[in-house]
């Protein structure tokens, strides 16, 4: 192979695998700016030894490997200059004596993601932890998500590390005993890694697929561990979200809304596995936030067209949810899903006064909302001033293309 050749093949790996190897090593080292480093050291000497030895056969043990040892020099280097060199002996020789299997490669996130969300970290540091840690989150899209700062990011994330170090939190999976009360904070984190791939908060792509597959993956995961209702529905609603994906985004890469996606292009395989979770989840009598979540989502799927999807079992349904996580995103929901069952004066009305909370005044698909309402009733000034506001807000390039086309729209 090229020297071209490798570097492609090591980029791939990295975009792939970095975080799953840079679990592994969290675990084994203890540390995670040791294990950020000797992860970055693996990378740079596979495109180096790859082009002279080849590709390995296992390309992800090969870099843990490569990153312990990595780390176990910088471990002896440390230890001649500090005041603790003791200590850093101590920990190089544990480190060259610990055995790890190639199979925990598959379990470490999953470790790692019950260490970020442990209940003695600060619950506002635990989810951007895990995005940052887990999922490779730059600050800016966790900053995004929170509708926060990247300052106020960086600072939760910097003190939630040094508080795992300092306290010496265990990277283990709870007891199943303890997993009911941690479970929350894990399934939230999972859901964020998901919207993240299902609509990048910024950026040329519209999707990140391999977002939206871990996040999958890592609910499966949870699921085998505790069979609970939330876990089911968030499993289902995640596989409901993902049967449409290609459908989303048209071949030219514009989105592509609901009511105008080729439903034949949506998987009916994902489709009939999160119906059947969603069901499972319902039958329990626990009416959980995902659940319910799952259950509009599957009401969308088997419509077998826009026309005929049953708008007022998706409001019903709504009304529930607003009850058990009353927030001003579920209300702007119902908004849209009102105007669809009685008209966007209705829905119009609804967000009008949630705006005038003084909420979503920085969350572009508010304005967005707004601007088709208000389309919808012939009142252009106001949706060119609405969508206006939308562009404003959104970083994502798709989103930014199709609010210019409702724009050009409203023009003509």
């Amino acid at each position: 192979m090229s020297a071209q050749d490798i570097r492609q093949q090591v980029e791939s790996v990295y975009r792939r695998d970095s975080r799953r190897i840079l679990a592994t090593l969290i675990r084994l080292l203890g540390d995670f700016d040791l294990a950020e480093e000797a992860l970055h050291e693996a990378f740079f000497v596979a495109v180096e030894r790859w082009e002279r030895d080849g590709v390995p056969a296992n390309p992800r043990a090969w870099l843990v490997s490569t990153g312990r040892f990595k780390a176990i020099d910088t471990l002896r280097r440390r230890a001649r200059f500090a005041a603790s060199q003791e200590r850093l002996i101590v920990q190089a020789e544990a480190l060259e004596k610990a055995e790890w299997e190639t199979g925990d490669l598959e379990d470490d996130r999953l470790r790692l993601i019950f260490t970020c969300c442990h209940p003695a970290l600060a619950a506002d540091a635990q989810v951007p932890l895990t995005l940052r840690e887990v999922c490779d989150l730059t600050t800016e899209e966790i900053a995004r998500a929170f509708l926060s700062t990247p300052s106020t990011i960086a600072q939760r994330i910097v003190r939630a590390k040094a508080k795992i170090r300092d306290a010496q939190i265990p990277y283990q999976v709870p007891s199943l005993n303890e997993l009911p009360e941690r479970l929350d904070s894990v399934l939230r984190v999972i859901y964020l890694v998901f919207n993240e791939g299902y609509s990048a908060s910024q950026g040329a792509s519209a999707i990140r697929a391999e977002l939206t597959g871990e996040a999958i993956r890592l609910a499966r995961l949870v699921l085998e561990l505790l069979p609970d209702p939330e876990v089911m529905g968030l499993l289902g609603l995640m596989l409901l979200h993902e049967s449409r994906r290609q459908a989303r985004v048209s071949a030219g890469g514009e989105l592509v809304l609901l009511d105008a996606q080729d439903r034949t292009l949506w998987d009916a395989q994902l489709i009939a596995e999160g119906c059947a979770w969603v069901e499972r989840a319902l039958a329990s009598g626990r009416f959980g936030a995902y659940g319910l979540q799952a259950a509009i989502a599957a009401v969308h799927a088997e419509a077998a067209s826009a026309a005929e999807t049953d708008w007022a079992q998706i409001v019903g349904l709504y009304d529930l949810l607003l009850q058990v996580v009353p927030s001003p995103v579920v209300e702007l929901n119902r908004a849209v899903a009102v105007a669809m069952r009685d008209g966007p004066l209705a829905g119009l009305q609804l967000l009008e006064s949630i705006l005038g909370r003084g909420e979503l005044q920085d969350y572009h698909l508010a304005h967005s909302a707004r601007g088709e309402f208000c389309r919808r009733l012939g009142r252009l000034a106001e949706a060119r001033e609405a969508y206006e506001r939308a562009l404003q807000l959104t970083r994502q390039e798709p989103e930014q293309r199709f609010i210019r086309g409702r724009l050009d729209a409203l023009a003509e």
